[in-house]
């Protein structure tokens, strides 16, 4: 609160001012800053009006996305619930952060507003029920303060905010703690939300697979971003590369910041941005986008699962068709994916096998153990007049990503245009920290069936297609 601007608010009379901070949040925002000596910035109103529109039933969903430093939790997660209270003192409120102890932090803060501002706010607290982790209002209302993994049995939320879910770099690395944090939120909160519920999620991002990363991917979120340095067509009209609160950190301290952490770093962080720039692994930038598949060796290389139960987000069967030509030059002509059980599986690579044709080889790996050595002879089985490589894997999956990425960053790899290409290049991008890497093990198997130095027969004395 310290390092909002300073400037005083005046208000003329107490009914005109009870009449403005209930029906308008910004002015209730400006109204306790004010009191402090400080003013809200304009990232702070752009906050405020948000807030504001979901409590008017304009969305239900709200996703503030900001830096580190920007004062987003003091709106979204202080002034905003104290204000949502005194405009539904018979409504429950959940508020969830990364650690039980900042939660109560915030309904402390609640609390104390709501308290301090009784009166002009026409609410009450319970006597009998003023702890800060759950407080009861004088009408019915509820506030209550969790950490993101605790429980939430036996609540129900009018409105639920979620304020810095994610505790550490530590914990933004670590897939098994964003899964956990994953499962929460749909086991745990979702199911306790009430019909037309309003829930806020405010963070920094720190990761492309974390909390707001998955819910980005479902697309019906209102979202509202602002990086700490402006992009094209920024929300409040920003210049490119304008500061977010240049009273507060400028551009040149932004970019010296910048280099401290570097750019992956502060893509993330800074500018609510994880995955912008180069991939880890694989620049998929320098692919080149073709609209003709070119002449040459040309092999389909699977990767497979065997599902078809999309609960808790399985692996996909994924088969890549791969071409080197005369040049030896390469291009990724298409792409199969399904999440299905074995049956299906097998079904839909023996049906495209017949669409690719005989002269294209079909790479299937064959894991250790007799399951995967009964699973690959029966798919060559059933693949009967096509040429069919299986192998096991006897690298890490780094090492063998390593020829095909090295490939793709030095401009070698076209890609045909078409539909897939998206989901494609998001996983290559997103390796090897992303969720799936299912399309990956695939473009590696299929760089290995085309570039090893003893070529099987069977596909090595291909023609040229085309000749």
């Amino acid at each position: 609160m310290n390092s909002l601007t300073l400037c005083a608010t005046p208000f003329d009379g107490e009914r005109d001012l009870r009449r403005d901070v209930r029906s308008n949040f910004p002015a209730w925002a400006r109204f306790v800053l004010g009191l402090q000596g400080l003013a809200p910035a304009r990232h702070h109103l752009r906050i405020a009006a948000e807030l504001e529109a979901l409590t008017r039933g304009e969305t239900t969903r709200l996703m503030v996305l900001l830096p580190p430093g920007s004062a987003k939790s003091t709106f979204a997660s202080l002034l905003f619930p104290a204000w949502w209270i005194a405009l539904h003192p018979d409504a429950s409120v959940i508020t969830a952060c990364h650690t039980a102890g900042l939660a109560e932090h915030f309904g402390r803060g609640v609390r104390t507003l709501l308290t301090e501002h009784a009166a002009r706010m026409k609410v009450d607290i319970r006597p009998d029920a003023r702890a800060a982790a759950r407080f009861l209002t004088g009408r019915g209302g509820a506030y209550f303060a969790i950490g993101v993994h605790g429980a939430v049995t036996g609540r129900r939320a009018d409105l639920a905010i979620i304020d810095d879910p994610v505790r550490s770099f530590i914990d933004a690395e670590s897939l098994a703690a964003r899964d956990r944090l994953w499962n929460w939120y749909r086991s745990e909160l979702i199911t306790r939300l009430k019909p037309n519920a309003r829930t806020v999620l405010v963070m920094t991002r720190w990761h492309n697979d974390d909390l707001a990363g998955r819910l980005l991917e479902q697309g019906t979120w209102t979202i509202l971003r602002l990086p700490a340095l402006a992009e094209a067509g920024d929300p409040m009209g920003r210049a490119p590369g304008e500061a977010l609160w240049p009273e507060w950190e400028d551009r040149d301290a932004l970019l010296a910041k910048q280099i401290q952490i570097g750019e992956s770093g502060f893509a993330a962080l800074f500018q609510q941005s994880p995955h912008i720039g180069h991939g880890r692994v694989f620049h998929v930038e320098d692919f080149k986008l073709i609209d003709e598949a070119p002449a040459g060796i040309t092999v389909r290389a699977w990767d497979l699962a065997g599902t078809a139960d999309p609960r808790g987000d399985p692996d996909w069967t994924a088969g890549v068709k791969l071409v080197r030509d005369e040049a030896n030059g390469f291009a990724v002509l298409d792409v199969r994916r399904t999440r299905a059980d074995s049956v299906a599986v097998a079904a839909l690579i023996k049906e495209v096998a017949h669409q690719d044709g005989a002269s294209v080889a079909i790479g299937l790996p064959r894991d250790p153990g007799q399951a995967g050595v009964y699973q690959a002879a029966m798919l060559t089985r059933m693949l009967a007049g096509f040429r069919v490589v299986s192998s096991t894997e006897s690298k890490s999956k780094m090492e063998r990503a390593w020829p095909a990425a090295s490939q793709v960053n030095n401009g070698h790899v076209g890609l045909l245009r078409a539909a897939w290409n998206a989901p494609f290049l998001d996983e290559l991008n997103l390796f090897p920290v992303g969720r799936k890497d299912d399309q990956v093990d695939a473009l590696s198997r299929a760089f290995s069936m085309l570039t090893s130095d003893v070529k099987p027969a069977h596909y090595a004395s291909l023609p040229f297609l085309g000749r």
